[in-house]
C-alpha cells in the first residue's frame, strides 16, 4: 500500500493547524468557526451537523442552528479541515489539514468507528479509472463498510 508521511495533530496542535490552514486560504478564524471545529474535533466518531450544533449550543449556552453549522462544515471540507463521511451524512475533523489527499474511510457497521486511511496508489488508480471512462474525478471518496477488529473480536 503506497502511503505518505504527515504529522497528525491533536488538541491545541490540531486547532492551531486548522486555524493556520483556514487563514492561509484567505478565510477568517471566527469565534463561531473555532467553536464548531472544537466540537467536531471532540467527537470520537463521525458527527452530523445536528450533533455539532448541539455540542456548540451547550458550550456556548445558547441555541446554535444546524444550518449555520452546515455552512461552516462545508467550508471546513473545502479548506481540508474536515472530511465528510458521505454514507453517514456526517463529518470528522481532519487531523492533518496541511496534507491534501483523497478520502478513504473504513466504517464499522457494528459500533460506527470510522478510520481514515491514506493510500496514494489506490487514489491514483481510482482517478485513472475515472479518466479512462471520461470523468474528471475531482473529489473521490471511498467508503469500505465492515466490522472493525474490536467488534470482530467480540463476536468470535
Amino acid at each position: 500500500m503506497a502511503r505518505h508521511d504527515h504529522q497528525l495533530h491533536e488538541g491545541e496542535s490540531l486547532k492551531s493547524a486548522a486555524r493556520e490552514r483556514l487563514t492561509n486560504q484567505g478565510e477568517q478564524w471566527t469565534g463561531m468557526r473555532a467553536a464548531v471545529f472544537d466540537a467536531l474535533a471532540g467527537f470520537d466518531k463521525p458527527a452530523s451537523a445536528y450533533d455539532v450544533a448541539e455540542a456548540v449550543s451547550k458550550a456556548e449556552e445558547r441555541r446554535i442552528a444546524a444550518n449555520s453549522v452546515y455552512r461552516i462544515l462545508d467550508l471546513f471540507v473545502t479548506a481540508n479541515l474536515a472530511r465528510r463521511v458521505e454514507s453517514e451524512n456526517a463529518y470528522v475533523a481532519n487531523k492533518h489539514p496541511e496534507c491534501l489527499h483523497d478520502c478513504i474511510f473504513l466504517i464499522c457497521d457494528s459500533c460506527g468507528q470510522t478510520v481514515h486511511i491514506d493510500d496514494d496508489a489506490l487514489s491514483e488508480s481510482i482517478r485513472k479509472a475515472a479518466a479512462d471512462a471520461g470523468y474528471s474525478a475531482l473529489r473521490p471518496v471511498i467508503e469500505v463498510r465492515g466490522t472493525c477488529g474490536d467488534c470482530g473480536d467480540a463476536r468470535g
